[in-house]
């Protein structure tokens, strides 16, 4: 499978997907280049999300409190948590999402890649 999308200084892997778990999860990693996360505070209403950092740290902020996720550590994003995430350093981060249920497959990040990267070479 291994489907990898990119958009906005990030890189996200797809490792399994809600078609091939019968929906029990989306599996994917992300990699951050320096600068980049997600700008935008969200939340989820309909699955929740597990991370587990594997290189580098990336700043997550969850229901207002900063939390460094950095090689082996994680956190649990329970679905209507306000979350989001920011690279601050100055390398490369790379961290695993789960989502639970399986809701979104990665055609939900490749129509947002597709948004994102109109007009750029």
């Amino acid at each position: 499978m291994a489907t990898s999308i990119h958009f906005a200084g990030l890189e996200l892997r797809f490792l399994q997907d809600r078609h091939g778990t019968a929906n029990s999860l989306d599996l994917f990693t992300t990699t951050a280049h320096p600068g980049a996360g997600m700008p935008i505070p969200h939340y989820h209403q309909g699955w929740d999300e597990t991370l587990y950092g594997l290189s580098g740290t990336v700043t997550w902020t969850i229901a207002g409190q900063e939390v460094a996720i950095g090689p082996g550590a994680s956190a649990f994003i329970p679905r209507g948590v306000v979350h989001g995430f920011a690279n601050r350093s100055n390398a490369p981060t790379t961290f695993l999402s789960v989502l639970t249920p399986g809701v979104l497959g990665p055609e939900y990040f490749q129509e947002t890649a597709d948004l994102l990267n109109v007009g750029r070479p």
